[in-house]
């Protein structure tokens, strides 16, 4: 990818509401400090909200000659305009809230169940996305500005 934008949007949410359970689509959601987003059975930790760019995946679907729902990634998160590639330590401001971006998530063997090949195309660097800490909770939704917080 070459693009290289500064600021986006978040465009999709959603909330895991158990392991290995549906991902629920919202149009707004809240991000608790130290916890993730609220709701979602994935809370605590350093992996506590999981980020997702609509550009790799579009890129990759059509590597892949699919149309996936970017709700298959599993991600809390669905943003554009936003390279996630090297961003390990930065500050990502969404809305009032702010994550710190701990690593890139990788693909697990679900994504190889949902799309056979979608787990060699994702675990190219950052294809999966990122993972992070809530470091400013509060309110999110979908429209909402993203841009890198410490740049």
């Amino acid at each position: 990818m070459t693009y290289t934008f500064r600021m986006g949007k978040l465009i999709r949410i959603w909330v895991k509401r158990a392991h290995r359970g549906p991902m629920d689509p919202h149009e707004s959601g809240l991000l608790v400090a130290g916890a993730g987003l609220e709701d979602s059975a994935d809370q605590g930790g350093r992996r506590q909200v999981t980020i997702l760019e609509s550009e790799r995946w579009a890129k990759m679907m059509a590597e892949l000659r699919s149309d996936l729902d970017p709700s298959t990634r599993r991600a809390n998160l669905l943003v554009e305009g936003i390279n996630l590639i090297d961003s390990r330590g930065k500050t990502l401001q969404i809305g009032a809230c702010t994550v710190r971006i701990c690593g890139e998530t990788k693909p697990c063997e679900r994504m190889e169940e949902a799309l056979p090949g979608l787990r060699a195309s994702m675990s190219a660097p950052w294809n999966g996305g990122a993972y992070g800490e809530v470091l400013t909770g509060g309110p999110i939704r979908v429209g909402d500005e993203i841009e890198w917080a410490d740049s």
